[in-house]
């Protein structure tokens, strides 16, 4: 499974979304990429107005406030 957390510095629902991530990911045994979008011109086009955004294989499972029941539900198939 690929969970990657787009991100951008200075971003306080980012550091939320990365604090569920964290905690989600320890409790099934699952890692995830944070990858800051201001690091490629496409991400930042794509997500600036959706940050956070958390996708798992590719699909949006949550953006901006992330829902920790979304993200479980995601992460605990």
């Amino acid at each position: 499974m690929e969970i990657i957390l787009y991100s951008k510095p200075q971003c306080h629902l980012c550091h939320e979304a990365k604090e569920l991530l964290e905690t989600l990911c320890a409790s099934v045994g699952l890692t995830y990429q944070e990858i800051d979008i201001y690091t490629d011109d496409a991400l930042l086009e794509k997500y600036q107005w959706m940050i956070p955004v958390i996708t798992v294989d590719g699909t949006v499972i949550d953006w901006g406030k992330v829902s920790y029941h979304k993200l479980k539900a995601a992460l605990h198939p």
